[in-house]
């Protein structure tokens, strides 16, 4: 398991707005404490330990002279910046299962892309597992070196994980496929096309042709 330490304090009056400009975020602690604590951090060592942890990699919290383990459980982001602007910390029992979303990591190199030049489709990029905080893994790794031919997948039942960990998704829910380039796909399409366009003439003709005969028997020079 790797872990972070992040230096917090506790939150002051000042109003979120001051907080910012001051290069500094408003975060709140809560979970496996006695009472939510209204916290404020450093934007720039918010920012190191949020890129370097994610979501399932326990960070401790300095606070009050004492380590507190949690992980980030809700960020708000600047929609014109992308930087944080708020911070949810969820503190953890480590003797308790957490439940966290763990980043699938693709590695290698498929011989359906590279020899067959087919499309890599990655329904999945993430994914939720349940474990003890102690056991959660930064990311999941995935190789995608068996994908040999179109329509072969790898599903959740497909990961290689420890038994401590349980993935939450259905056992059948793709992780990662590849299908058969587009291009050819829209060559086939229109020779298809072709030969339906095909039998609709000839079927025309036919009753082009049946309609002629039968006029002509209706016809007679003695009527």
């Amino acid at each position: 398991m790797v872990s972070f330490g992040l230096a917090v304090h506790r939150r002051s009056k000042r109003s979120s707005s001051l907080l910012r400009r001051e290069k500094k975020v408003p975060c709140v602690l809560y979970g496996n404490i006695t009472e939510n604590i209204p916290l404020e951090c450093e934007a720039m060592l918010l920012r190191k330990a949020y890129q370097q942890a994610g979501e399932s990699t326990l960070v401790d919290l300095c606070l009050d002279k004492k380590t507190i383990p949690v992980l980030f459980y809700a960020t708000d982001t600047d929609p014109l910046t992308g930087e944080l602007i708020h911070v949810d910390f969820y503190a953890v029992d480590m003797k308790k299962e957490v439940e966290a979303s763990v980043s699938l990591n693709f590695k290698g190199e498929s011989p359906a892309v590279r020899d067959l030049g087919g499309i890599l489709v990655t329904p999945l990029d993430h994914v939720t597992v349940r474990c003890l905080p102690l056991h959660l893994p930064s990311e999941i790794s995935v190789d995608i070196s068996s994908l040999e031919t179109f329509g072969v997948s790898i599903t959740i039942a497909d990961l290689q994980l420890p038994q401590s960990v349980e993935v939450l998704e259905s056992p059948d829910a793709t992780v990662v496929m590849v299908q058969e380039p587009r291009a050819q796909e829209e060559e086939e399409k229109p020779a298809e096309e072709g030969i339906a366009e095909g039998e609709v003439a000839a079927g025309t003709d036919e009753k082009k042709d049946a309609s002629s005969n039968a006029k002509e028997e209706s016809f007679s020079p003695n009527s």
